[in-house]
């Protein structure tokens, strides 16, 4: 690393974390130039202001979608406060990431040494922006579908602009050629949040917790043997069909479940859901 870059970087580390120039410079070659690691190593060493920034709560923010050719990529980039969400400076540099994202396919390793339009990095841009903003931002997740094996559909929810909004659901539906119901179950997934496609998605860890805390609710009850063992299983296979978005209930049609949905609809051939994502911004930070 040259001289210029260490300066460089010891600057946007010393912006980020108000350590002094000497700390950051030890930091800085310690961890090879690599300004994450280096505010950990500094908060390591005990120096609080290491987390100033970036050890703060990032839970609001956009999601952002981009559809070319059939092809769609989502992403989620968090801020601490809605307000900052709104910031010109903010939404100009999502809107670029999001381009950038679809570029490279959702893969966020390769999206952090991109270059953007002023010739820097993603990653030092980020940084820069969080110094000129003052709020700890984070590109979180993303999710890239291909026009293989599919029609992809979407759905976003609490829009702030086009492409752009709080709530962003996708779906590739196999075999269906309407666009309509492809909208209309990506509509679905923004509102009931499933977790997988049918059980056989479903964590067996998540089954397991849930019945473990179902098992203690109905002994802590006084219900004990056969019976327990009964109300248990059917309020498992509840917990399942409740966040299995084949068996989930329409949000449309109350009397009908997605399943019946897409047996209503298809042709010739067997409509089949590949994939899908729900991104809310912030859920589970």
């Amino acid at each position: 690393m040259s001289n210029k870059d260490l300066l460089e970087n010891v600057k946007k580390l010393r912006e980020l974390t108000g350590v002094g120039f000497k700390d950051c410079k030890n930091a800085i070659e310690e961890n090879k130039g690599d300004i994450e690691k280096s505010i950990e190593f500094l908060r390591k060493k005990g120096m609080a202001k290491a987390s100033k920034k970036m050890g703060r709560n990032a839970s609001e923010g956009l999601v952002l979608v981009h559809e070319q050719e059939g092809k769609i990529s989502a992403i989620e980039i968090n801020s601490e406060t809605d307000f900052v969400a709104k910031n010109k400076d903010f939404l100009d540099f999502s809107k670029e990431i999001s381009q950038i994202n679809f570029d490279v396919s959702g893969d966020l390793e390769k999206l952090k040494s991109c270059k953007m339009k002023n010739g820097n990095t993603v990653n030092d841009n980020l940084i820069a922006l969080i110094s000129k903003i003052g709020e700890k931002i984070t590109i979180r997740r993303s999710k890239f579908f291909s026009n293989n094996e599919g029609k992809n559909h979407y759905y976003i929810h609490s829009a702030v602009e086009k492409n752009i909004g709080k709530i962003v659901s996708i779906v590739k539906l196999l075999n269906n050629d309407n666009s309509d119901l492809g909208q209309k179950i990506a509509m679905h997934i923004a509102a009931s949040s499933p977790l997988a496609i049918d059980k056989s998605g479903i964590k067996k860890e998540i089954i397991d917790k849930e019945l473990e805390i179902i098992k203690a609710e109905l002994e802590n009850s006084g219900k004990k043997g056969d019976i327990a063992e009964k109300i248990s299983k059917g309020k498992i296979n509840k917990f399942i069909s409740d966040n299995t978005l084949l068996n989930q209930i329409w949000i449309m049609d109350p009397k009908k479940k997605v399943s019946d949905i897409i047996k209503e609809n298809q042709k010739t051939n067997v409509i089949k859901i590949v994939d899908f994502i729900r991104f809310k911004v912030g859920e589970g930070v």
